[in-house]
């Protein structure tokens, strides 16, 4: 793939997102982010662009300015998600169909809006910002762990589908890394769940505190890009390298158990 390339980077607006976004222009991309509000530039001179990935005309409109202002379309990052958190009983039918709605069918839709300009041009990138979580599930993170292992799903059958038409798929998985992602609401809590939750969420606000920042995976995007052949799967942090490996490698049980003690989850309730 050329150097200098078009690209549309969605959920742009801080975290991840800011941080691929400016690191694929200081590469020398023409970059457009995306965020829910008005259209404008963020604090580092990246041009964003108005999107609800919840919205199919949202999503139509932003990559029809999107190809109005830079011509074609290089590279699509969907990067555009949240964290529903909360044991299953808890999180509502509503919330977990949200939860959905964003980091699944966001980047399907991202994708179908796209798809119409790369076919023609017989070349393209898509990337989407998966999860270790995504590989390996964690409790009370069950429907976010769901979106992602959907995700991951979807990406490897569309690799398959589109590599005819020249155009590339490939999933960026990290593991902890210290944004504000982490801090979405919670769920209403249920006292039931209540010691092994506090715990799993105590033992995951430690590790983020000693995670490495998102830059860590905008360099992965950036890895990505330059690829004339990325892989589907690219770990980021050392935990996502691990961990799908020791899931493949040790016995189920065995593994299952290294998980509950490592969140305290088979300690009693007081």
């Amino acid at each position: 793939m050329d150097t200098n390339k078009s690209i549309l980077v969605t959920g742009a607006s801080s975290g991840i997102g800011a941080a691929v976004a400016l690191r694929l222009a200081r590469d020398g991309h023409r970059v457009f982010g995306t965020r829910r509000g008005a259209a404008g530039k963020d604090a580092n001179g990246i041009e964003l662009l108005s999107l609800d990935v919840c919205s199919d005309e949202s999503a139509r409109r932003c990559v029809k300015e999107f190809l109005r202002r830079a011509g074609q379309i290089d590279v699509l990052v969907n990067n555009a998600g949240y964290l529903q958190s909360g044991a299953v009983e808890e999180v509502t039918l509503e919330q977990a169909q949200a939860q959905f709605e964003t980091n699944y069918f966001g980047v399907v839709r991202m994708v179908k809006a796209v798809l119409p300009a790369m076919r023609r041009q017989k070349s393209g990138l898509i990337a989407t910002t998966s999860s270790l979580a995504g590989l390996v599930a964690l409790p009370f993170w069950g429907h976010y762990c769901a979106s992602k292992f959907a995700v991951e799903g979807l990406m490897a059958a569309l690799r398959h589908e589109l590599r005819p038409m020249g155009i590339q798929v490939a999933l960026v998985e990290p593991g902890n890394v210290k944004t504000p992602f982490y801090a979405q609401p919670q769920t209403a809590a249920m006292s039931e769940y209540s010691p092994w939750r506090d715990r799993f969420f105590a033992t995951m606000k430690a590790f983020e505190e000693k995670a490495p920042g998102p830059e860590l995976v905008a360099e992965a995007f950036s890895r990505i890009v330059r690829s004339k052949r990325p892989a589907l799967r690219n770990t980021v942090t050392r935990e996502a390298t691990i961990f799908p490996f020791l899931h493949w490698l040790l016995p189920a049980g065995v593994f299952e158990g290294g998980l509950r003690s490592a969140f305290k989850l088979d300690k009693p309730a007081s």
